[in-house]
């Protein structure tokens, strides 16, 4: 644990990539097993269990110290762990403190009526500088300006592997990782992930620019729509279906290997959606988006020739082959309001399933009938996933449709045509000689979102932000008018510079009112455009609105509050 604190409070005051990269590495080099494998999985995020909640911290912290005395602390450092670590009243530092290993173990095994016990015996043995690598570890919030993809480059680098070894084995192995060390070190084999159901690192988008948009050619790209859900990722190694196995709260991927449903950053969902992988078997992983759908129970082995709610697929190449001539059912797509139901439910009911079915539109494969596809090219995996597509019956799978432009002109039309509906958020455009490759490679795909909507806001309530912003109020509500009453509809923390933040908190500073704990209320004077992707009815706000993923857009010094947006302004944008 002591040479864990250590690396930490290197690495957080280190400034630069390769710097920290070295600190990282030797680490690793220095530190026996399995302390090491705990210390990466901490810095990438793989750690699957918290050792105890923030509320714990809180809770024990005011129990042994004054609350009026913690909460100006935090109010004015503006992070917990930190605020503990130099508040916790007793000290009796160790030269023998515990291993990272018995730390870990420790946690995982004792019983939730001993964990505040166990973690204040622990802080009173600790330095403040470890108490706050304690309290960062245990409750996953450790954050070092050092990234998963950063770590995986480390080990890579380590071994002296490409680093797509290592994204292969990544979600298939865990932590500690000791045989994967071994092996990154020349004493073991490579870890043996043939057979398992693991996440694949799927490939990323870019926004697109004007400049792509007008080098737009014919032929060369294959057009979706973007359509508003959640990328996941099915992979199934399975012969069997799901409906003879049930699947409840308790049931994990070990548990049940043959299929998984991951979100687009690895997390395991297969429980929130058990009516998706009943319905599935083969061995294949594909890439799609998840979405209530409410015509699953179609038939998508249509005889040449006819449609089904009169839409067809386009083209993606010239090649004249039998599958262009076939059609392809079309989802009957939901907004992602409704889908929302669905997420985080550990098991869904029977009713919540029939009401909001889920289904996948695919729009790639990097493995299918067993075959690794990662390798060929776009155009190549879409002419397999159509031929799939024409042997299949799954009711719950649809093919993605692609569509045509013809130059950059039509391209803009297009965009505009789709954005028409709500279920859509905009277009995918790839190029059809693109292979598979994990993250983000520059100029194989591009996203076209739609505009986003935009209303005027009231600024109403200031908060002080964590980490490098813990110095600055830059967690913001603001509402809108309703008989000449302001009703908060919405927080945002983003969308202006650094420059924009030091005006915001300057004039907070300026205009508070009155205090909360660490929220102010400020004088109803500043109007902020506020930018959000929709909105949709709520019972959990007083206003009966919420809004999906609220940023400020603008900063109207300018605009009288009296003429911003009204409650009303807001709803008439739910769409129905």
């Amino acid at each position: 644990m002591e040479a864990f604190s250590h690396l930490l409070e290197q690495l957080y005051f280190t400034s630069g990539n390769k710097a920290k990269a070295q600190l990282i590495a030797d680490y690793i080099a220095n530190t026996p097993d399995p302390d090491r494998g705990w210390a990466i999985a901490a810095m990438a995020g793989t750690l699957r269990f918290d050792f105890f909640k923030r509320n714990t911290v809180k809770k024990l912290i005011t129990e042994h110290s004054d609350p009026a005395l913690f909460a100006m602390s935090y109010d004015y450092v503006g992070e917990v762990s930190e605020t503990v670590a130099h508040l916790w009243p007793y000290s009796k530092p160790t030269d023998s403190l515990p291993s990272l290993t018995e730390v870990v173990e420790t946690f995982a095994s004792v019983s939730k009526q001993k964990v505040s016990d166990t973690l204040a015996n622990y802080l009173t043995v600790m330095t403040p500088a470890q108490r706050w690598a304690l309290l960062k570890l245990g409750t996953r919030g450790l954050r070092i300006g050092v990234s998963a993809r950063s770590i995986k480059q480390i080990l890579a680098d380590y071994g002296d592997k490409d680093i797509k070894e290592i994204e292969t084995l990544w979600h298939a192995v865990h932590p500690p990782y000791v045989d994967m060390l071994r092996w990154l070190e020349g004493k073991a084999e490579k870890p043996e992930i043939e057979n398992a159901v693991t996440f694949h690192p799927v490939m990323l988008s870019h926004p697109i620019e004007d400049s792509d948009i007008e080098a737009f050619t014919e032929n060369t790209w294959q057009i979706e729509n973007k359509y508003d859900g959640i990328r996941v990722q099915l992979v199934v190694k399975s012969s069997k279906a799901f409906n003879d196995r049930s699947i409840d709260s308790d049931t994990t991927n070990e548990d049940d290997p043959e299929k998984a449903l991951f979100s687009r950053t690895g997390d395991d969902i297969s429980h929130s959606f058990p009516d998706l992988l009943e319905s599935v078997s083969g061995n294949m992983v594909l890439d799609g988006e998840l979405l209530v759908i409410h015509n699953v129970e179609h038939d998508n082995n249509l005889s040449e020739g006819s449609t089904a709610q009169g839409i067809t697929t386009g083209n993606t190449t010239s090649d004249k082959s039998d599958l262009q001539a076939s059609s392809i059912v079309q989802p009957d797509v939901d907004t992602f309001n409704a889908l929302q139901q669905r997420l985080n439910k550990k098991k869904p009911s029977k009713a919540l399933q029939s009401s909001a079915p889920v289904g996948l539109i695919v729009y790639d494969a990097l493995v299918l009938d067993g075959k690794d596809l990662t390798e060929q090219t776009l155009k190549t995996r879409r002419l397999a996933l159509e031929r799939w597509f024409s042997k299949t019956d799954n009711k719950r799978l649809f093919l993605s449709q692609t569509l045509t432009a013809t130059s950059p002109e039509s391209l803009r039309q297009l965009h505009t045509d789709v954005c028409q509906n709500r279920a859509v958020e905009g277009l995918m455009i790839k190029r059809l000689d693109s292979k598979y490759i994990p993250g983000r490679p520059k100029g194989k795909w591009f996203k076209w979102k739609r505009d986003p909507l935009v209303v005027d806001a009231v600024m109403m309530y200031a908060q002080r932000g964590h980490g490098k912003r813990s110095s600055f109020y830059s967690d913001f509500t603001f509402g809108t008018w309703e008989n000449n009453q302001l009703l908060p509809i919405g927080k945002a923390y983003s969308g202006f510079t650094d420059e924009e933040l030091k005006k915001l908190d300057n004039w907070v500073r300026r205009n508070a009112v009155g205090r909360f704990g660490p929220v102010r209320e400020v004088k109803k004077e500043l109007v902020l455009e506020v930018a959000f992707d929709a909105v949709h009815p709520s019972s959990r706000h007083k206003s009966g609105v919420a809004l999906r993923f609220p940023r400020i857009h603008r900063i109207r010094w300018d605009k009288p509050a009296n003429e911003a947006d009204t409650l009303a302004n807001v709803k008439a944008l739910i769409e129905s």
